[in-house]
């Protein structure tokens, strides 16, 4: 089970380092979420719980199943309701909640760590920050008893939940939620939904003229595309030297594509 906040509100203390393009980040996170759950030997069927439209599409195509989010009560309540949604249709099945943004997620480590919790009644692994909790599982007939948010490690613990505590499951650990989070995702390798939408959010500063305060850049594929003071300004930059690594947000597509933001690449 993987619970989404709606798309407009999702992962915002990434927006410091990503921006405009958060929304559409957090949905790559999901898709690669759920698509690395769904190749794992050992899970029967993915829920995503969520109330956003788009990423209700978008996670259907990919083989999850779409439960509302009725409470709207937060995540929590979420993730207790969506369990129940999941007995109801599969009467005493163990459950496991897992985060949405994991997008480093590999099936293999993903079953070692399912594995491990099986032999528990409830069992959760920490996060790669050893705070909070990426995964949270429960055998049949056993209540999930979410606490998700914050420091969730301890009150997991507290609740009775096994720690699970084997090695060489990064990608289970990583979630992100700042740009450190997103190097450190990038750097373990992403699925081919963020591989791709981060891909189309970096250049190389190609040409730049700081009596107009245009240029151009180099997306990663060698297509040079002009951009504009009001872009340039946009990102609070005072200078820019051809070849420095850069961050942009776009505006249209192909031929239309148009550059609204041009700033430093921090991730």
């Amino acid at each position: 089970m993987v619970p989404l906040k709606p798309l407009a509100v999702a992962k915002s203390r990434l927006a410091a380092a990503v921006g405009a393009s958060r929304p559409g980040l957090a949905l790559a996170f999901a898709q690669d979420t759920v698509a690395g759950a769904l190749a794992c030997a050992a899970v029967a069927d993915v829920v995503v719980v969520t109330d956003d439209a788009e990423a209700g599409r978008e996670l259907a195509r990919l083989g999850a199943r779409i439960v509302a989010d009725a409470p709207a009560t937060g995540l929590n309540a979420a993730l207790v309701h969506g369990a129940r949604e999941i007995r109801r249709f599969r009467p005493g099945a163990a459950v496991a909640a897992m985060n949405a943004d994991l997008p480093a997620l590999r099936p293999p480590e993903l079953l070692r760590v399912l594995e491990a919790a099986s032999v528990f009644p409830r069992a959760f692994l920490a996060d790669a920050a050893g705070i909070g909790t990426t995964l949270l599982s429960a055998a049949p007939d056993v209540e999930l008893a979410p606490s998700f948010g914050g420091p969730s490690r301890a009150r997991h613990s507290a609740s009775g939940a096994a720690e699970i505590g084997i090695a060489d499951v990064e990608s289970v650990r990583r979630d992100v939620d700042t740009g450190a989070d997103l190097r450190a995702a990038l750097a373990l390798g992403v699925g081919r939904h963020t591989a791709r939408y981060s891909a189309r959010m970096q250049a190389t500063a190609y040409t730049y003229d700081s009596q107009t305060r245009s240029g151009s850049v180099l997306l990663d594929d060698g297509t040079p595309v002009p951009f504009g003071a009001p872009a340039f300004d946009a990102g609070g930059l005072r200078l820019l030297r051809p070849g420095q690594r850069v961050r942009i947000e776009t505006d249209g597509e192909g031929a239309a594509l148009r550059i609204t933001l041009v700033t430093l690449q921090t991730f």
